[in-house]
C-alpha cells in the first residue's frame, strides 16, 4: 500500500501490481520462495518463466502485459529476475547486481572498424533505463551492486569476447539473455522495468566446474526477499 500527499491530504494508493519475467522454472521457484501469500493491500507479484533469450522473453512478457490490460488489471511494473554471468572482479560470483541501464550488447552489425550498434546504424534503441530512484531504493535494499547488464544472444565464452564487451561498455557488471527482451515489451505497453541478478559465474572461458548455480539461486532468493517491501512502497505514479 502507498501513501501519496495530494493537495494537502493523504490518500492510499493501490499497491502496485508487479510482473516477475524469470528464463527458467529454476529461477522462478528461487523468486517465489522470498514471495509470501499476498496480504489484502498488499503488492501482487505474478511470476512467469519466459524461456532462455531475448525473442522468448520479448513475446511471452508482451503477452502477459497485453492479457492483464485486457482484463482490466494491468501491470504497474516488470521486474527481469535471475542468474547470470558476472564480469569480474567488478561483480564477483554470488553478488547481486541491479541494472541502472539494460544494453542489448550484439545488436547491431559488424564492420572493418568495428562492432556499430543499431543505433549508430539510424535506427532502433539497444538501452532501457530503469527509474533511478526505484533503482537506487533496490541497490540499498539489497546491497546489490549497480550498474549495465547487457543481455546477449551467443553467451560469451572467451576472454578475449569478455575483455571486447567491458571495452565497449565500461559500466558492465553482469551479461545474461532475457533483460532487454523483457524491457523492450515493457517499453512498449509503456511500462517501467528492473533487472535484478544473481551471479553464478565469471564472463568468460566456460569453465561449468567453476559456476555456482546453487549459490546465485539462493543469492537471488534472499535478494528478492529485500527488494520486496521496496517494490511495496514503491509509487508507480512517482518515476
Amino acid at each position: 500500500m502507498v501513501l501519496q500527499a495530494e493537495e494537502g491530504l493523504l490518500t492510499t494508493l493501490a499497491a502496485p501490481r508487479v510482473l516477475v519475467a524469470t528464463a527458467v522454472p529454476r529461477e522462478r521457484d528461487a523468486v517465489a520462495q522470498a514471495c509470501p501469500a499476498p496480504a489484502p493491500g498488499s503488492a501482487r507479484h505474478d511470476l512467469l518463466a519466459v524461456g532462455v533469450g531475448p525473442a522468448s522473453a520479448a513475446a511471452r512478457t508482451a503477452t502477459a502485459l497485453a492479457t492483464a490490460a485486457l482484463e482490466g488489471a494491468p501491470y504497474d511494473l516488470v521486474v527481469s529476475a535471475g542468474i547470470a554471468g558476472g564480469f569480474a572482479p567488478h561483480a564477483p560470483v554470488g553478488s547481486l547486481v541491479v541494472a541502472d541501464e539494460i544494453t542489448a550488447a550484439d545488436l547491431g552489425a559488424d564492420t572493418a572498424d568495428g562492432f556499430l550498434p543499431v543505433t549508430d546504424l539510424g535506427f532502433g534503441v539497444v538501452t532501457h533505463r530503469p527509474p533511478a530512484a526505484l533503482v537506487r531504493a533496490a541497490a540499498a535494499a539489497t546491497g546489490a551492486r549497480t550498474g549495465t547488464v547487457l543481455t546477449v544472444s551467443t553467451v560469451t565464452g572467451t576472454a578475449a569476447r569478455a575483455t571486447a564487451l567491458r571495452t565497449r561498455h565500461p559500466r558492465a557488471l553482469a551479461e545474461a539473455m532475457e533483460g532487454f527482451g523483457v524491457a523492450e515489451a515493457a517499453a512498449a505497453h509503456g511500462v517501467p522495468v528492473l533487472e535484478l541478478r544473481a551471479v553464478s559465474n565469471p564472463v568468460g572461458p566456460r569453465d561449468r566446474a567453476a559456476w555456482r548455480v546453487g549459490e546465485a539461486l539462493a543469492a537471488l532468493t534472499d535478494g528478492f526477499g529485500k527488494l520486496a517491501p521496496v517494490l511495496e512502497s514503491w509509487n508507480p505514479h512517482d518515476q
